[in-house]
C-alpha cells in the first residue's frame, strides 16, 4: 500500500505540534495534506536519511541541493507557510528533544528509520563548502570564501542579475508591477551612493568589494572621479576590467585583485563599500572600520551599504544560518545596525546618516529569482543543478526574510571629521533624495 506521504505528514505534525500547511508527495506516488497547497515532493528515501543523520536546516538544505526534495507550486508561498509554522513560532515550537518524549513520536521516528532504508549517511552534495581548520577571516580563508561564492561563472551571474551586474540591493523608484525595472533601480542605487558621497570630478574613490565594476564605472563616467576597485574574485576582476576598457575609462579606473587590508596608498576622498562588510566578520569589524578610516583624507566620506540582522536579547546565542554558511556565504556574519554604527564610531568616524532600504531588497531578490526561473534551462548549462538550486532557494528565502523584517539592509554615511569639526556636509544633508 502506497502510504509514505501520510506517514511523513503524521510524523512532521507530531514533531511540530501543529498541522502541516503544505501537501506532501512521496516517491511511492502517495500524496497527503491540504488540497491546493504547495507540495513538498520527497523524491526518494535518501531525503529521509539526510534528515535523520543531520536533523534540522542543514539536512533539509542537503536534500534540496541534491534534488531529493523539491517544491511543486509557488516557492515563495511554500517557504512563507513553512516560515510561519517553524522559524517564527518562537517558544511555542516543539524541539526534537521535547517531541521524542512522546511515545507516539518515538514510534513514528522508528518507523521513519525503517522507511528510510539502509542506515548509511549520504555524502553531502559537492556544492557544500569543505571546511578547512584554522582561524576565520584570515586573508587566505577570505579568499577561499569569496571564490566559492563569486567564481561560479560571470555568465551565470549575468543571467540572474541582468545587464546591470550589480549584486546588492537596488533602489526602486516604483515597484516592478508599476513600471520599475531592475536596471533603472540599480542605476538609481549607484547614483544614490554617488550623491551621498558627494562625488565631484577629480576626486579619488576607493570601491571596496567592487564586484563586476558597476559602481566604479558609474562613478567615473557620471561623476568624473578616479576609482580604485578591489575584489578577491579573479572572475569579477576580469569582467570589470573589460567593462572599464569597453567604456573607455582605463585612465580613470583601476581594478585590482586585492584584499582591502592590503590597500596602502591613500588618501582617498571617498570610499564605497556596497554589500562587502557582511564578509568581514565580527572579530575583524573594528579592524575593517579602522583601515578604511585611515585611508580617507580629513573630511572624506564612507558609504557602508550592509545587510543587518535583528538584535537578540542574548547576543552570545547568535549563530550563523547553517544553509547560508555551508552553501552561499561561507564565514559570512550579520550584525545589528546599531553594532555597525558603534564600530564605525569607535574607529573614529562620525556617523551622519542611516537609511534603511529593507523593502527595496525584497523587490530586488524577487526580480533575481524571476530571472533565474525564467532562464532555468540556460542556468543548468552554466552551473550544476545543485548550484542553481542553492541560488534559487537562498534568494527566495532571503526575499521573505526582508519582507518579514527578520533581516534588513542599511546605508550608513560616515565622515572622517577633522579636529576642527567641519564635516563638509550641508546643514540639510539629505539633498540626495
Amino acid at each position: 500500500m502506497a502510504d509514505a506521504a501520510l506517514r511523513l505528514q503524521n510524523l512532521f505534525e507530531q514533531l511540530l505540534g501543529a498541522p502541516l500547511p503544505v501537501r506532501i508527495r512521496a516517491w511511492d506516488g502517495s500524496q497527503s495534506g491540504p488540497p491546493g497547497a504547495p507540495t513538498l515532493v520527497v523524491r526518494n528515501r535518501r531525503a529521509l536519511r539526510r534528515l535523520l543523520f543531520k536533523p534540522g536546516e542543514l539536512g533539509l538544505a542537503r536534500a534540496w541541493v541534491a534534488g531529493d526534495l523539491e517544491i511543486d507550486g509557488d516557492l515563495f508561498t511554500a517557504l512563507d507557510l513553512m516560515a510561519g509554522l517553524i522559524w517564527e513560532r518562537g517558544d511555542d515550537a516543539r524541539t526534537l528533544f521535547e517531541a521524542l518524549r512522546d511515545p507516539e513520536v518515538r514510534a513514528a521516528v522508528r518507523g521513519l528509520v525503517k522507511l528510510a532504508g539502509p542506515p548509511l549517511p549520504p555524502a553531502p552534495p559537492p556544492e557544500e563548502v569543505r571546511r578547512v581548520r584554522g582561524h576565520l577571516h584570515t586573508k587566505r580563508s577570505d579568499r577561499r570564501a569569496i571564490s566559492h561564492h563569486y567564481d561560479v561563472g560571470n555568465d551565470f551571474y549575468e543571467l540572474v542579475l541582468g545587464s546591470s551586474m550589480v549584486y546588492s540591493c537596488a533602489y526602486w523608484p516604483a515597484p516592478p508591477d508599476e513600471g520599475g525595472t531592475l536596471e533603472d533601480a540599480q542605476r538609481d542605487k549607484l547614483e544614490l551612493v554617488s550623491r551621498k558621497l558627494g562625488l565631484t570630478p577629480g576626486q579619488r574613490l576607493l570601491d571596496v568589494g567592487c564586484g563586476w565594476g558597476s559602481m566604479a564605472v558609474h562613478a567615473a563616467r557620471e561623476h568624473g572621479v578616479h576609482v580604485v576597485g578591489v575584489t578577491l574574485s579573479h572572475e569579477q576582476a576580469a569582467y570589470a576590467r573589460k567593462r572599464v576598457a569597453d567604456e573607455g575609462l582605463t585612465d580613470r579606473v583601476e581594478i585590482r585583485v586585492q584584499d582591502y587590508r592590503d590597500v596602502a596608498v591613500g588618501p582617498y576622498d571617498a570610499i564605497s563599500s556596497i554589500g562587502m562588510a557582511e564578509h568581514v566578520g565580527a572579530e575583524r569589524y573594528l579592524e575593517y572600520a579602522t583601515d578604511l578610516h585611515q585611508l580617507l583624507k580629513p573630511g572624506g566620506r564612507l558609504l557602508n551599504h550592509q545587510i543587518a540582522r535583528r538584535p537578540q536579547r542574548d547576543e552570545s546565542a547568535y549563530a550563523v544560518d547553517e544553509f547560508i554558511d555551508a552553501y552561499v556565504f561561507p564565514d559570512g556574519e550579520l550584525a545589528p545596525v546599531g553594532t555597525t554604527v558603534t564600530q564605525l564610531e569607535r574607529a573614529g568616524f562620525e556617523v551622519r546618516d542611516v537609511e534603511s532600504i529593507r523593502e527595496h531588497y525584497a523587490l530586488t531578490l524577487r526580480r533575481w529569482v524571476a530571472n533565474l526561473e525564467s532562464a532555468w534551462d540556460g542556468a543548468l548549462r552554466l552551473v550544476s543543478p545543485g548550484r542553481a538550486r542553492v541560488w534559487r532557494l537562498y534568494m527566495a528565502a532571503s526575499a521573505l526574510s526582508f519582507e518579514r523584517n527578520r533581516i534588513g539592509v542599511n546605508q550608513v554615511l560616515a565622515v572622517k571629521t577633522p579636529g576642527s569639526g567641519a564635516s563638509g556636509l550641508p546643514l540639510r544633508a539629505r539633498t540626495w533624495n
